[in-house]
């Protein structure tokens, strides 16, 4: 499979990242975002813990079961976040999905390709995307996806350690 754009998500901010790709998508491109694992989210780890575990919670009283799923691997936490970002209602966002890839560690066909070969600076525009922008500054607390993912059940942390 072929993509326009391929971000490696490793000690990036996981909203920067998304709010990246979900423009690319938007723009007609095809993203694949590797090692989603490895993408953090900034904030106190008890808080951010505590906000996806209540999310996870929510239940409708007449049919519980028909209540919004929340994930708890990595690929679809990261792959929730971008969805998040994009305008479902309309068709050129549910289009815009269908070209996103989430993928957890490096697929075979992506170990050769350069990534976030899209971030280096433009000239041209005021905003400038750079891989300096999308990491944390230091001393800030964060916590990792696939941190998140363990403290929320996900079983399959340890093949992805091992």
């Amino acid at each position: 499979m072929r993509f326009d754009v391929v971000i490696d998500a490793e000690g990036k901010i996981l909203g920067r990242i998304s709010s990246y790709a979900a423009k690319k998508l938007l723009e007609g491109k095809r993203v694949a975002i590797v090692n989603a694992e490895k993408a953090i989210i900034t904030g106190n780890p008890q808080t951010v813990l505590e906000k996806y575990k209540k999310r996870r919670s929510i239940q409708s009283r007449i049919r519980p079961e028909m209540s919004p799923v929340q994930p708890r691997t990595p690929d679809r936490i990261v792959w929730k976040t971008v969805r998040g970002m994009l305008p479902m209602k309309k068709a050129k966002g549910r289009e815009a999905i269908r070209r996103l890839r989430v993928f957890i560690g490096v697929p075979p066909e992506l170990r050769d390709v350069e990534k976030d070969v899209e971030l280096k600076k433009d000239p041209n525009k005021y905003v400038k995307y750079t891989v300096e922008n999308l990491k944390p500054k230091p001393g800030k607390k964060y916590i990792t996806v696939l941190e998140l993912s363990k403290l929320l059940g996900w079983r399959g942390a340890k093949y992805v350690e091992g």
